[in-house]
């Protein structure tokens, strides 16, 4: 995909402007936000964009030399070999910086794992996701805080459900909604067989009260006792918020907090991202062609992976991927190299699909 001489004047001229806005001093509130949001988007396209200017102007400065000297043109010639392998790869990185970006990428994410097919297995597995999240986050320097949790008795997570904060969480884990699969000797397995268990993972983009507008009337909040572990108190009062979106049906539970009103507010933020979701799934539904492209449907109940113990490797069923560093995988840095490829497939896909 070239862009044209034209396209990168208009980059460079809008980002002209936007700087001197920025340094005028004379914009406030509203305005400075706008125009700060404006330019931290524009920044990669206008690097990527000079960089594509400056290769262009050495080679065509190059290319219009009349050296008489053969060793000069001989060094000219090298220099022009050079900068021609250099420029596609420029131009593929600014074209990449100018696709279209959710808006949602540079949201923090609410991260749920439940264990599916499999039982307690299923659940040990779901620990072993959470666990690599939490590593791949720590990587990453984001910050993983548990919303609600639901144990079994060995260790695993019937569900579990945190909030990830950080710079462009979305954007990188949004790829892992779906079904992953397990195939190992269960520790609860006494013959050696191994057998193959699931957990669903979905990923949203993290909701803000003005994305969401939840009226009281449509609201059911009911107050119960907790039941389950949770320490010498939350058994004894009645603090369990289950709030009920009476328009879409959406059930919210919350108990993990001593304090009523912490579980009330914890219930209202998984219940307004999931709405969130809802909404942003309608409006991407009008643009279904459009998704063909990108990697996945990010339909949770699509199988995306497989984690082969027996073999120590792991597939990625929709690039067809298999790594055999499977101990790295789940302990989280080694997530990184199948996030990259994904991000990767889905920019060559959109950008092959501009380019139709």
């Amino acid at each position: 995909m070239t862009i044209s001489d034209a396209r990168l004047a208009q980059i460079s001229a809008r980002f002209t402007e936007l700087e001197a806005r920025l340094g005028s001093g004379t914009l406030e509130g509203p305005e400075f936000v706008s125009a700060s949001r404006d330019y931290a988007e524009l920044l990669p396209v206008a690097r990527a964009a000079e960089a594509v200017r400056e290769l262009r102007g050495e080679l065509a400065s190059l290319d219009a030399l009349d050296e008489p000297d053969p060793e000069m043109r001989a060094l000219a010639a090298e220099e022009i070999a050079r900068l021609r392998d250099e420029l596609p790869v420029a131009e593929h990185a600014l074209a990449v910086t100018m696709l279209p970006r959710d808006s949602a990428d540079v949201r923090p994410a609410m991260l749920e794992i439940r264990a599916g097919t499999g039982g307690d297995e299923a659940a040990l597995f779901a620990a072993d996701l959470f666990r690599m999240y939490e590593g791949y986050a720590a990587q990453q320097g984001w910050r993983v805080e548990v919303a609600s949790m639901n144990a079994n008795d060995i260790g695993g997570f019937k569900e579990i459900i945190a909030n990830v904060a950080g710079n462009g969480v979305f954007a990188k884990l949004k790829f892992e909604s779906g079904v992953h699969r397990v195939q190992r000797v269960p520790v609860t397995e006494s013959g050696g067989r191994i057998h193959t268990s699931a957990a669903t993972v979905a990923v949203l983009p993290e909701a803000e009260e003005v994305d969401v507008e939840i009226a009281d009337n449509d609201l059911k909040i009911d107050i119960y006792r907790a039941s389950g572990a949770g320490g010498q108190h939350v058994n004894t009062t009645d603090s369990a918020v289950r709030l009920t979106h009476l328009p879409t049906g959406l059930v919210v539970i919350q108990q993990d907090q001593r304090s009523q009103h912490k579980n009330k507010a914890k219930a209202m933020q998984v219940l307004r991202t999931r709405l969130y979701d809802l909404k942003r799934a309608e409006a991407q539904g009008d643009e279904a062609e459009a998704r063909k492209a990108m990697v996945g449907s990010g339909d949770r109940s699509e199988r995306i992976r497989t984690y082969n113990f027996p073999q120590g490797r792991v597939t990625d069923h929709r690039i067809n991927l298999t790594l055999h560093r499977l101990p790295e995988i789940l302990e989280g840095p080694g997530l990184a190299e199948l996030i990259d490829a994904l991000i990767a497939e889905d920019e060559a896909k959109r950008l092959a699909a501009l380019g139709e």
